[in-house]
């Protein structure tokens, strides 16, 4: 965000360049993981509070990490250009510096487990790198006090009927990436949302509800869909460019505004009236770039755009596999642009959002321009292999990124993903105790780092 963010937005040329700021040198791209998991009491896998939750962050105050606060109270912290931040049902998420590679990505990975090791030790917490809580219901869900998410939870059911579920159930990896022209954003977002069938059915990691079978791969990928904001943007399938994102995104109604500490629920209204003057609880007000960039934040689309393309259809997982799809994506995005984008570019917008309300029941069985997405996962993942060698990002050991696809590999060559690994084991033990990590490993037999 520029320095001039409490300017007024007077027309669209400012939002349009908002996007344009964005913009990258081809050789100052960079990758950003944003990583999200839930923290279980150790005793009877109840959620942790928000009292537990401070006891993390003043353990981890004292390795470096600076406290952030709305108002008195304690919501995350940040430590150089990483954060520590909390979702609604206290789902813990670092959002990870930008870097050049996926080894840094990785190692800035490593280096938090361990911190996190000694906490989660300490304080009798553990943790399962699943996507979507497999024992607790919503109604059982310690609350973030953060004043944003009790607007939330008040409006977003009204849009879409599993959106507490995604509130307080759900756990995902975002992967960022730059755009180096308005050109370059248009194929890295459609790339985006044409594969996001593939994403959802690869990095499938939510099989379970309530300590039981959903009938999903990916039950959080379903619950997703049914989210209110949420889905592929309709405007994906058309000729795509910044002033067609902002003409699309600030006809979203607001969600929720905060302005000098104090936080506005939404009544209808779009952010096209806060543009025009004409939202009635602040009398002529108009919005600032600021404003502008929160209500980006509340799209909750598989792919979005500030000024970062933000890629959001991945369940989380463990540490072992964690730089698994930030690498496929990388060897696509960055390094096999072209190509990738030559593939998808003619699909029919009828047959990927087919596969993709297809993908978090049928996985790589889903069919997608009559392939199955097992076929797609062998194309792309060639491709993603191809495009981290043409990058030759080497690490100490002199080894290239496709050292961090061999998750991803072991999933197309067996034909299975993780969520169907963990049904296999939940079929020999009829019980979900596996999926903690007692033995501290954050890590999945068959998966390990």
């Amino acid at each position: 965000m520029s320095n001039n963010s409490k300017a007024t937005i007077e027309n669209k040329s400012q939002l349009i360049k908002y996007f344009i700021d964005g913009i990258k040198k081809n050789n100052n791209q960079r990758i950003g993981v944003e990583h999200e998991k839930f923290l279980f009491n150790k005793k009877d896998l109840k959620r942790i509070d928000y009292k537990q939750l401070t006891k993390v962050f003043e353990i981890l105050k004292n390795k470096g990490w600076e406290p952030e606060y709305e108002k008195d109270t304690v919501i995350g912290l940040k430590k150089d250009s990483q954060k520590i931040t909390t979702e609604p049902g206290l789902q813990y998420e670092l959002s990870g510096a930008p870097f050049k590679n996926i080894h840094s990505v990785c190692s800035e990975n490593s280096s938090h487990f361990n911190e996190l090791k000694e906490v989660f030790s300490s304080l009798s917490i553990t943790t399962s790198s699943i996507a979507y809580d497999p024992y607790n219901k919503i109604i059982d869900i310690p609350k973030s006090p953060k004043e944003r998410y009790k607007i939330m939870t008040s409006e977003m059911p009204k849009g879409g009927k599993l959106s507490l579920d995604m509130m307080y159930k759900t756990a995902g990896i975002q992967i960022n990436y730059d755009y180096t022209s308005e050109g370059d954003f248009e194929k890295k977002f459609k790339i985006g949302n044409y594969l996001a069938p593939l994403t959802i059915a690869l990095f499938a990691n939510s099989p379970f509800n309530e300590n039981n079978i959903s009938g999903y791969l990916s039950y959080r990928g379903k619950v997703w869909q049914e989210t209110s904001r949420g889905g592929i943007m309709p405007i994906t399938f058309d000729k795509v460019n910044f002033e067609k994102y902002i003409d699309h995104a600030i006809n979203y109604p607001i969600l929720f505004l905060k302005k000098k500490e104090v936080y506005y629920s939404p009544n209808g209204q779009t952010f096209k009236d806060f543009l025009s003057g004409n939202l009635d609880f602040l009398k002529g007000e108009k919005p600032t770039l600021e404003d502008f960039e929160n209500h980006l934040g509340t799209i909750f689309t598989e792919i979005r755009l500030r000024q970062v393309i933000e890629f959001r259809s991945l369940d989380t997982c463990n540490f072992g596999c964690i730089c698994n799809g930030p690498s496929f994506f990388t060897g696509l995005i960055y390094g096999s642009l072209d190509e990738t984008y030559e593939i998808i570019k003619n699909w029919k917008k009828e047959e990927v959002m087919e596969a993709y309300l297809n993908a978090p029941k049928q996985g790589l069985n889903t069919l997608l321009n009559n392939r199955k997405l097992i076929d797609w996962g062998k194309i792309f993942f060639d491709l993603a292999k191809k495009g981290l060698e043409k990058r030759n990002e080497l690490n100490k050991s002199e080894k290239n990124e496709t050292i961090y696809l061999k998750h991803v590999e072991e999933i197309i060559n067996n034909r299975k993903t993780r969520a169907e690994i963990l049904i296999e084991q939940f079929n020999k033990t009829k019980n979900l105790d596996f999926l903690v990590n007692h033995d501290e490993n954050f890590s999945y037999s068959g998966f390990q780092s």
